[in-house]
């Protein structure tokens, strides 16, 4: 096992991310509270984009506001194909990257992130199907 797969191991099983998964139930429930989320979690991913390392930052931004426009649509009504189980993995995730308090809290310099851009790249990997179809719709929309 390589040590990527051991962070993503350690993140899955962090009391962080079991109550991360626990809230994204209630979360997915409630269009407002999902709102919410959004609202903190596309702070968080400017404040990442402008202030953190350029390279990095601006990946883990990008992929997080995708996440984000993804639940959106779902909110919305406009794209309703994501099956259930990828909406509250989301929502999970999204909730962890607005914690700062997580495996490695994000107050730490240069290695802050890393487990957040792990999480969200092992999210991207293993619901890459998903992915695919979200930004081919969201490409014939425009």
């Amino acid at each position: 096992m390589n040590t990527k797969e051991d962070l993503i191991t350690r993140i899955l099983k962090s009391i962080f991310f079991k109550s991360a998964t626990r809230k994204a139930g209630k979360y997915a429930g409630s269009g407002m509270a999902i709102l919410e989320l959004l609202r903190e979690v596309l702070g968080k991913a400017k404040d990442v984009a402008d202030n953190q390392n350029k390279g990095v930052g601006q990946v883990l931004a990008e992929k997080v506001m995708t996440l984000s426009r993804m639940v959106k649509a779902y909110v919305s009504g406009e794209y309703k194909v994501i099956p259930w189980a990828t909406i509250v993995k989301i929502i999970a995730v999204l909730i962890y990257f607005v914690s700062p308090i997580d495996l490695i809290p994000d107050f730490l310099p240069i290695i802050g992130l890393t487990d957040d851009l792990a999480l969200v790249m092992w999210l991207f990997s293993s619901l890459t199907e998903d992915f695919i179809n979200f930004e081919a719709w969201e490409k014939g929309k425009l």
